[in-house]
């Protein structure tokens, strides 16, 4: 049965950069916004959000290419559009380095030998991006800003610890559809807002990895309409469920 939805973009934008000094004043006073630029809509809105709620002289840009990186021009229009400071690190060499130490480990062990996976190669680079905005806001009075929206998070598209990890995220709880939206409110150049989102590291876009679109997503999230893959998207965000919660802990003493 379809939902009836109503989003006011305006107002979810200025409550959420409300929001986010309110967090800063109990959880950094002071301190800097530190994340990821991809120059795709996620880290664009939540840029410009932290932008408008701390200031731009409290925002840090990080891109994190991998070698080479075709898009990165994205990211540069996006910190310079926004004046923010920013740092260019080239994961490349630290992504390669690490499998290199791992493969040869695992060869010179005398325990069971066994091949990295796909699924642990695809994983590590986020990892590693994380690990750099960690370093670069330890460096620097900081706080990582989590990019992850609602619609990515329901079906698992994103890494544990990798681009699922930061101190906050202010677009967390917001669809696809309704990122783009805010992002227009903010005044951003639409080419920042339309681009196909995309890791940046293995060449396909979300959409062409997951098999489905996120606009089937947004629409089964707010306004009920069934999607054609509905049956994968029911089982992906069932099995990534644990993404979104603190590790369990046992607890002997209550």
């Amino acid at each position: 049965m379809q939902k009836e939805y109503v989003f006011d973009a305006a107002d979810a934008a200025e409550k959420c950069i409300q929001w986010l000094r309110d967090w800063f004043d109990e959880n950094g006073k002071g301190c800097n916004a530190i994340l990821g630029i991809s120059g795709g809509k996620d880290s664009s809105v939540t840029a410009a959000l932290c932008a408008r709620a701390l200031g731009k002289d409290r925002v840090i840009g990080v891109l994190m290419p991998q070698g080479e990186q075709p898009d990165i021009d994205y990211s540069k229009e996006l910190v310079e559009f926004l004046g923010i400071r920013n740092y260019t690190v080239n994961v490349g060499k630290a992504i390669s380095d690490l499998l290199e130490a791992t493969d040869e480990a695992v060869k010179a062990s005398e325990s069971e030998p066994f091949e990295i996976s796909v699924p642990a190669k695809t994983n590590l680079p986020p990892r590693v991006r994380m690990s750099v905005l960690y370093l670069v806001g330890a460096s620097n009075n900081g706080r990582v800003i989590n990019t992850c929206n609602l619609s990515e998070d329901w079906v698992g598209y994103a890494t544990r610890y990798g681009d699922g990890a930061g101190d906050v995220g202010p677009i967390s709880n917001f669809t696809v559809e309704e990122v783009r939206e805010i992002g227009r409110y903010l005044g951003l150049p639409e080419k920042f807002i339309i681009k196909p989102p995309s890791d940046g590291l293995c060449g396909k876009t979300d959409e062409d990895n997951l098999g489905f679109t996120y606009k089937e997503v947004d629409d089964y999230i707010r306004r009920g309409i069934e999607p054609e893959h509905k049956e994968r998207i029911d089982y992906l965000h069932k099995l990534n469920l644990f993404k979104l919660s603190y590790m369990p802990t046992f607890k002997y003493f209550e």
